[in-house]
């Protein structure tokens, strides 16, 4: 491990090798060559899905607990890591620099090696992510709509605003990584054969159901910012897109809470809880 430079200090006191070689100028000029390749990680698995639940129709279930275990395991410790490694960052910002500069200057990426490392990580980590379908589709579980819309939406956006060092991003990776380190680990222990109370599920996705709020807000005021004509490192199309999957987000998620919690239809709330009892948030 190496100590920071002077520009990390405040947040960390010590980083990785793998952190201290991070070039983000590097990752930046990747993506924006490359992002469009997201069109057709989606265009597959849009394939895989449709084509998967077609051919496994007939065909009895997949268990995999085993493998799942193990995927739940690994996506817990990633995000839990990637949270470890990206609030101190988000904290030293809120408290030495405002509100103001946590939504609007990107230095979690340009400044801040640690942070932007995991940054990058994250965004990459959306198209591996994608494989949650597939324990969905060859254990023929239920797949409802928020949950591959949730996760094709996120992955382009994601990929898209890291084109533009969107600032406001800093906000919903901390907000992600967070939520996801409990919920990969709520879903780890399921897949492992343990009972965790209900209520921790429905504590989960009215946190998720707040990452919407708060993302929502967060898209608003910066909406406001640039209406006053003040600096800020976020594109009025980038907070259009964002806006509108925050909102779809919250109307799905609020709509999918009542279903699995609050609906008197206990064939419509063990539909949407047999197995996934709470739906899984991505970059908002």
């Amino acid at each position: 491990m190496k100590e920071y430079n002077q520009v990390t200090l405040p947040n960390y006191s010590y980083m990785f090798n793998f952190e201290s070689d991070f070039i983000h100028q590097k990752t930046r000029t990747w993506m924006q060559d490359n992002w469009t390749l997201g069109f057709y990680y989606v265009g597959a698995y849009m394939v895989f899905i449709f084509g998967g639940q077609y051919l496994m129709q007939n065909r009895s279930r997949f268990e995999l607990r085993g493998t799942l275990s193990l995927w739940n395991t690994i996506l817990a410790t990633f995000s839990i890591m990637g949270a470890c490694r990206t609030v101190p960052e988000f904290l030293h910002t809120l408290t030495h620099h405002g509100l103001y500069h946590s939504v609007c200057v990107p230095s979690f990426i340009e400044q801040d090696k640690v942070s932007g490392f995991w940054t990058w990580m994250f965004v990459l980590s959306k198209l591996p992510e994608l494989g949650d379908t597939i324990f969905v589709v060859l254990r023929k579980q239920p797949l409802i709509f928020l949950h591959w819309y949730h996760h094709i939406t996120v992955l382009l956006y994601s990929w898209f605003s890291y084109t533009e060092y969107t600032a406001s991003a800093r906000w919903f990776i901390v907000m992600n990584y967070c939520v996801h380190s409990i919920m990969y680990s709520y879903y780890a222990l399921r897949s492992m054969g343990y009972s965790p109370p209900r209520q921790i599920a429905m504590v989960i996705t009215s946190l998720q159901l707040l990452q919407m709020v708060v993302g929502c807000a967060v898209n608003l005021w910066a909406h406001q910012l640039l209406q006053n004509q003040a600096e800020c490192h976020i594109t009025p199309f980038n907070i259009k897109l964002s806006i509108a999957m925050y909102f779809s987000y919250f109307v799905l998620f609020a709509r999918f809470f009542y279903k699995a919690y609050m609906s008197s239809d206990k064939r419509a709330r063990k539909k949407v809880t047999t197995e996934y009892p709470l739906m899984k948030t991505k970059l908002h």
